[in-house]
């Protein structure tokens, strides 16, 4: 996702209205509480969790999920900017840092420690990190939102995260100093002590009883970068030892007393009822407590069987005998929506960019091409879950959500609650690109009509509700199908005189609470980013978007998951059919607007040899750079073509501008899963197809990913900067495929244009 954090409130006002009065009374719950607590409490700003075992810095107004109490906040700080909720230190000096994001894989549960750690000047070694909740002490700070996504997990909360730790250090300082009765001045930090004139120490975890009655200063002053001794050294993740040794819990994991597990049956084809139910054999398995008709998304009707454990349920829902009505929604089939999709690229959509059209008619060289993108499923490695226990009027949750507060609304709306009686347990999610942050909250939404349905039936236990990898793949929200059409004309020089674009796809956003700000000119914003930039270039850009019965959801880098390859194949077209090297090329296109383009794509050209390096027989480099959540990320690879006409990648050099790299081994890892999951969309098999209105695609059999094999060595090298960190999660992807075509196309000849790959 990518947003502009000034807009994200103007979406409030195209939310339903239902939704926006919990929001509204949730938000009033908290203000009341806070404007209550202020009088008079304005220095109490430490509450005591445990005498014995520590403490945690400040307090923070009630969440509207009732997950927290205490003292006012200190005037002029807001819930995100203070360090009662993010910082706990024990008596053994043992810091526990809470995150405001979800991790599930990018490794945020390290990095944003680290940042505060750094201005805490805390011992390393001593650091923890655990999830936050819906408390909105948690909400992006730019978005005012609880938000994991747009790869602005560190990007957003640098500066917050780095304040929290100054205040927190602040404050132990001044209990040392009270205790030692000496100037704060003639203190200083070092590794979890405070150090005071003549050497003389203080641990954290001994100061934290008196650290209680120090103010929260509003004004700190951060470290100059040449000071960091833990941002931006690589350093091994917190969670790495649970989750190598197979101890690490995942929503998927959690287990209650006297749970029980559900499995949905839902309609094959999307928002379609159940015309006629026979349960009698799923009944009569042994283990089943129920089978209840619920809702599903998107107006659907499905069928949950509530059972012992996962495997019974599975088995009901096996048995159960179902005939489902499809007559009152539409069924997309791949092959009509292609035909579909080419009619209306080669009419003018709604007008994007702008620009003269008329050198292309006279243009000494030209360039026609078709691109096709397919549908595509998130399949992360841990399906999606959700675990509900109702308790009279209130509710606890527990799953992996990139928005606990937008899910603990809808969770609220659902069973019919005040939002204040909702709590959302975070877990640990095993990944999610993109598929926990939904606007429709439709998993949480749906066990939440589980567990009401349960409740309604006598079942009072909580209920798991688990989704199976089949489930998962034919669930719906998918990276929406897109067809672009490009007629360029360019001189014999490769400049490019006119560039006349049409791209065809679902829009993402509408519909949601994100289309106000998101949607402008009827274009979605997310369908065109990555287009033009960094290439000085005139382009006229049009747009359609073609309602489909197939929900849509972002997808690991969004738009750019197609906007970048097509552009960075087109490029690399102009610069082979004008004779050019397309490395060279790039550069002079790029001008002098774009140094951080150039200089990600001159470290990958360094590293890799491209140029100098002789290749082994049949294989070819393939360049490619792009920008996408305000990183720029360069890959020059090598490839080759094997007989039976299989492209295959075999070395991946980045070049990574991601300003400060925080810790520059999480750097290098979400740019090597970003390869390999742009790698993925060049495999055979790797699209989600529909025929009659149903996915054809179930499992790992019939939905490609990269295996081990099929991954290539991948070398990553950042660019130095002392520049506040821009956004890794995502940039890692796009360029990959456009690269791993353009080696392909200096092998062939010829550019492959449809995604995935095909033989020969």
């Amino acid at each position: 996702m990518h947003f502009d954090a000034s807009a994200v409130q103007a979406a409030r006002h195209h939310m339903p209205k239902n939704l926006l009065a919990l929001m509204d009374k949730a938000q009033a719950a908290t203000d009341s509480i806070a404007n209550d607590a202020a009088d008079g409490m304005a220095r109490r700003t430490f509450l005591k969790v445990t005498a014995a075992s520590g403490f945690a810095l400040g307090a923070f107004p009630l969440a509207a999920t009732a997950q927290g109490a205490g003292a006012a906040a200190p005037a002029g700080l807001k819930p995100h900017e203070q360090p009662s909720a993010f910082v706990r230190i024990d008596a053994d000096g043992t810091v526990t840092v809470t995150i405001n994001r979800l991790d599930f894989g990018q490794g945020v549960q390290t990095g944003l420690p680290m940042i505060l750690a750094e201005e805490l000047d805390a011992d390393w070694s001593k650091v923890r990190g655990v999830h936050g909740d819906a408390n909105p002490a948690y909400a992006d700070p730019a978005f005012g939102m609880h938000l994991t996504g747009g790869s602005n997990s560190i990007k957003n909360s640098y500066t917050q995260y780095r304040e929290l730790g100054a205040r927190t250090r602040a404050m132990l300082i001044g209990a040392a100093a009270a205790q030692w009765g000496v100037d704060a001045s003639a203190l200083r930090t070092s590794n979890g002590f405070v150090v005071g004139p003549g050497g003389k120490k203080l641990g954290y975890g001994a100061l934290a009883e008196a650290a209680m009655q120090q103010p929260v200063p509003e004004k700190v002053t951060l470290k100059d970068p040449k000071q960091f001794r833990i941002i931006g050294k690589p350093t091994g993740r917190l969670d790495a030892k649970a989750k190598s040794s197979g101890q690490q819990d995942y929503g998927i994991d959690v287990r209650l007393p006297g749970m029980l597990t559900a499995v949905v049956a839902r309609p094959p084809v999307f928002g379609a009822k159940l015309k006629s139910l026979d349960d009698s054999a799923a009944k009569a398995i042994q283990g089943v407590k129920a089978v209840l008709r619920v809702p599903t998304d998107r107006g659907g009707e499905g069928v949950a069987i509530i059972a012992n454990g996962y495997w019974p349920a599975k088995q009901g829902r096996d048995a159960l005998k179902l005939e489902w009505d499809t007559s009152a929604v539409t069924k997309p089939d791949s092959v009509q929506l292609l035909a579909q999709y080419r009619e209306l690229a080669a009419k003018p959509g709604n007008v994007a960019m702008q620009a003269d059209m008329a050198p292309l008619a006279g243009a000494a060289h030209k360039i026609s091409a078709e691109f096709v993108f397919p549908y595509l499923a998130h399949a992360p490695m841990e399906p999606l879950n959700c675990t509900v226990k109702l308790d009279g009027d209130k509710v606890e949750l527990w799953m992996g959500t990139q928005m606990p507060g937008l899910d603990a609304m809808a969770a609220a709306q659902t069973l019919g609650l005040q939002p204040e009686n909702v709590k959302v347990h975070t877990q640990m999610a095993g990944g999610g690109f993109g598929r926990r942050a939904i606007p429709t909250s439709d998993y949480v939404v749906e066990a939440c009509g589980v567990a009401k349905a349960a409740r309604t039936a006598g079942i009072t236990a909580p209920v798991r509700t688990l989704w199976s990898r089949e489930d998962d793949i034919k669930g719906g929200y998918y990276r929406p199908m897109h067809v672009h059409r490009a007629e360029i004309g360019f001189d014999a020089q490769g400049k490019i005189l006119a560039w006349d674009h049409t791209i065809v796809g679902q829009s993402i956003t509408k519909g949601s609470p994100f289309e106000a700000f998101m949607i402008k000119n009827g274009i979605d914003a997310t369908a065109i980013e990555g287009m033009k930039e960094p290439y000085d270039l005139p382009m006229k850009l049009s747009v359609h978007h073609p309602d489909v019965n197939v929900p849509v959801l972002w997808w690991r880098s969004v738009g750019s998951t197609h906007t970048a390859y097509v552009m960075e194949t087109l490029i690399d077209e102009v610069a082979r059919a004008t004779k050019q090297d397309p490395v060279a090329y790039r550069m002079a296109l790029m001008g002098d607007k774009h140094p951080r383009h150039k200089a990600a794509l001159q470290l990958a050209v360094a590293q890799s040899g491209y140029g100098k390096k002789k290749l082994a027989p049949g294989r070819a480099w393939g360049v490619a750079v792009h920008e996408s959540f305000q990183s720029v990320v360069a890959y020059v690879v090598e490839a080759s073509v094997s007989k039976d006409g299989m492209p295959r990648l075999h070395r991946i050099t980045a070049g990574v501008h991601c300003n400060l790299a925080v810790n520059p081994k999480s750097v290098e890892a979400q740019v090597q899963g970003g390869a390999l999951m742009g790698l993925s969309m060049c495999l055979p098999g790797a699209a989600i197809t529909f025929k009659d209105g149903v996915v054809e695609q179930s499992n790992f059999g019939d939905f490609a990913v990269p295996r081990i094999t099929d991954m290539p060595q991948v070398a990553v090298h950042i660019v130095p900067s002392a520049e506040p960190p821009t956004g890794m999660g995502e940039p890692g992807l796009p360029p990959l495929a456009p690269a791993f075509a353009n080696a392909v196309a200096q092998l062939t000849g010829k550019t492959p244009r449809e995604l995935p790959f095909k033989r020969g």
